[in-house]
């Protein structure tokens, strides 16, 4: 486990801060300084911060928020916007799965395990995510030219699934998985394919599904998806930090 991250777990910071201490000195292994990114074994090594022992790192923690719409998913706005942090424990080294943009509802992830948040995000996990989105426009159509592939402008979209269902008032409820995360891609898909978005929610992430989780609020993953979405975040691949709708 890298130090920061063993910090980071131990509830004594953030793990940006948990950088900002083994930079300053702060923070020794068996009597050594710290550097950034060194991997230590917390049942073995002995950590302290400024002499003062560090407890050994807690287990990761899990949530999932049905986000509401006028929400930013960030940890401050200079606008003074509400954000998801306001919605959620304030647990050490808290830290989103991937965003949802501002007027986006549903199905957000939280953990104090960055690196699997880092991993799970990354082009390279292909974790599926499911969106329905309330449009107007040809769905019929659009469905079918979708399951050709969609060109955007920063490269071709296939879906894993892709449909849509009457919603009435000439709206229609259009469905539609994807293995990545690009920035607003799914409304941009809508776009390129003609619709109009009322509504957009996500329904799915992983195995992590919304079901009938009022707005607003939180609750833990269960065993199954917990261990489903860990194993997502084992998988052999880079890390990196992607945006979603």
């Amino acid at each position: 486990m890298r130090i920061q991250r063993a910090l980071a777990r131990a509830g004594v910071s953030s793990r940006r801060e948990a950088e900002a201490l083994v930079a300053a000195g702060r923070v020794h292994v068996n009597g050594t300084p710290a550097t950034t990114g060194q991997v230590i074994d917390p049942a073995r090594d002995h950590v302290t911060l400024d002499g003062k022992p560090v407890a050994a790192p807690v287990a990761a923690q899990w949530l999932v928020l049905n986000k509401p719409t006028g929400v930013l998913t960030t940890r401050k706005d200079p606008e003074g916007r509400p954000t998801v942090f306001e919605l959620v424990p304030d647990w050490p080294g808290l830290t989103y799965v991937g965003r949802l943009d501002f007027m986006t509802e549903g199905v957000l992830l939280l953990t104090t395990d960055g690196d699997a948040a880092h991993r799970l995000t990354h082009p390279s996990s292909e974790v599926e995510r499911t969106y329905v989105a309330l449009v107007r426009g040809n769905a019929p159509e659009a469905v079918r030219m979708a399951r050709r592939g969609i060109e955007l402008e920063d490269g071709l979209v296939r879906p894993v699934h892709v449909d849509a269902r009457p919603a009435g008032a000439r709206r229609w409820e259009f469905e539609i998985t994807i293995a990545e995360g690009r920035t607003r891609e799914v409304r941009r898909v809508c776009e390129a394919l003609g619709l109009q978005v009322e509504r957009l929610v996500r329904v799915q992430f992983g195995p992590v599904r919304l079901g009938a989780l009022p707005p607003g609020t939180t609750r833990a993953l269960t065993v199954s998806e917990r261990r489903v979405i860990e194993a997502l975040a084992r998988a052999d691949g880079p890390t990196g930090r992607s945006h979603d709708h």
